[in-house]
Parts: structure tokens; sequence; C-alpha cells
């Protein structure tokens, strides 16, 4: 019978940690996933495979890196039920990304990080974009006109005009392709973002909160951290990374150790570890 292949599939106790590991929503490599489950990589593949074939997993290909994510809506309804029989929360997901690059950031020419991935939820509730096909309604075409984005030249370039470009810090989607570029200019152009000189982060701007908060009822919670990284370090100097954490300039949230070691107070951190994830 198909529910017993299920089960099987299920309640094996590897590929089980894989599953509700992914009830967060967040996607994850076989690398992650065979760490959550304790096993080799190879053996995590083959495993991957079964929960693949029977329709529980889903694959996302992105350049090299290969994502995992549950197969719909259907199967974390039906992990849920059996995690409220089995009584045992599932843990959290907690980004390791330094906090400053994981709250706003420039994905190639296109927004990532929190901001990124709440412009891409704004943008589906709000009935501007269908996100199976990654199109524009008749009202997200007005409205992003409204924004003077010129929707007939983008449908006209041999580039792709929208996609779900998975978050690497978030493990959620936001907004690639042509519409993706057209965002990050028009929050360049409007002042809504600025952005750093000597990396990939971006600063959202008193306008900018204001703005996209009314325009594509961004999440309140995504926008207070936001507000936060920027209080954190916003007055330090930007151009010589080495001063940034000492003398007069040193962060209010001090750093723990000798070495440097990030405190969970500091949005930017120690210049050695400001970046060097995102590589």
């Amino acid at each position: 019978m198909a529910v017993s292949r299920i089960a099987q599939a299920i309640g094996e106790p590897a590929r089980a940690r894989m599953l509700f590991s992914l009830l967060d929503g967040h996607a994850r490599t076989s690398t992650e996933l065979a760490m959550v489950a304790e096993v080799s990589p190879s053996t995590a593949s083959v495993h991957l495979a079964r929960l693949k074939d029977e329709r529980l997993v889903k694959l996302l290909a992105q350049g090299k890196h290969r994502y995992y994510s549950l197969d719909g809506p259907r199967v974390a309804a039906a992990l849920e039920s059996l995690s409220v029989l089995a009584g045992r929360p599932r843990a959290k997901f907690v980004p390791n990304t330094p906090t400053r690059l994981r709250l706003a950031r420039t994905c190639y020419d296109h927004m990532a990080g929190t901001l990124g991935v709440s412009l891409h939820d704004g943008l589906v509730g709000l009935g501007w974009l269908v996100r199976e096909s990654y199109q524009l309604t008749p009202r997200g075409i007005k409205a992003l006109e409204g924004l003077e984005i010129d929707v007939a030249a983008m449908l006209n370039l041999r580039r792709r005009f929208a996609y779900a470009c998975m978050d690497w810090s978030e493990r959620r989607p936001h907004i690639g392709g042509s519409l993706g570029a057209a965002l990050l200019r028009v929050a360049l152009n409007r002042k809504w973002v600025a952005q750093d000189l000597d990396s990939r982060a971006l600063d959202i701007t008193a306008v900018g909160r204001r703005e996209m908060t009314s325009r594509f009822r961004l999440q309140l919670q995504a926008l207070a951290l936001l507000l936060l990284s920027q209080r954190t370090c916003g007055s330090l100097p930007v151009g010589n990374p080495k001063k940034r954490h000492e003398g007069k300039n040193r962060c209010p949230a001090r750093h723990a150790g000798a070495d440097g070691a990030q405190d969970a107070g500091c949005a930017r951190g120690p210049p050695w570890l400001r970046d060097r994830a995102a590589y």
C-alpha cells in the first residue's frame, strides 16, 4: 500500500530527522541534512533520493548548490500531525551569517537577506506576484508601473523575468531575475537603501523603512531587526575597517575575547568576520 510505503520512508530515524528539520520552512543542503541526520554524506544522498521519490521533499538546484525543502504544505501538515502525537517540539532554525549581511545585502544585482525575503513575501501577500509561476498579476503590473518600472520592456528581455533565488542565510526565496534587479534600482534611486562602500551590505534609510512598510507590507519584526542593526554600529566609520572597533570608535557592545570573537550585540562584527562567510 502507498500509505505503508510513505510511512516507512518517514519512519526511518535518519530520514525523520531530515524531514522534521525542514518543517521550519528553510531549505537545507544535503551536507547540512547529513549532519542533522547524523549520517555520512553518501548515506544522506540515498535517504534524500528515497524521500524525493516519495514526493516528500523537492530539490532546487541553484548554481553549484542543491537545496532540499518539503514538497508542499500537505507534507508539512502530515509531519505536524505526527509531531503532535509524538509531543516533541522542533528546534528553531538559527542562521550563523554575520548579522549585518543577513539582514540586508545584494545578491548579484537584486536584494537578499531578511529584507529580500520579506519583499518577496510582501509581493506574494499583496497578490502582485504568483508564487508558483513568478508572473505578475494585473494588480502587480499596475503597482510596479507606478514605481516607474517598465514591466513590458523587462518581459521582452532574454533574461528570466523573475524566479525564486534561494537566500543562503534565510534559506527561503527572494526575488531574482530582471524584476529583482528593477526593485533594487528603485530602492537605490529613491534612497530607500544605501549600499555599503566596502561590502554587499545594504542600509535601510528612514525613508526606506516608511515607504517599504507602507507599499509592500513588510513584516514589522523584520524591519525591527534591520533598524536594530543600524543603531548598533551605524555611527562607526565605513572606510577603515581596522578602526571600527578601536578607541573612541569601539562598538558599544564590545567583544568578548582578545581574538575578536563577535559579540551577539555587534551588528558589524570584527573585520575578519564581517563578510568572509558570504564567499
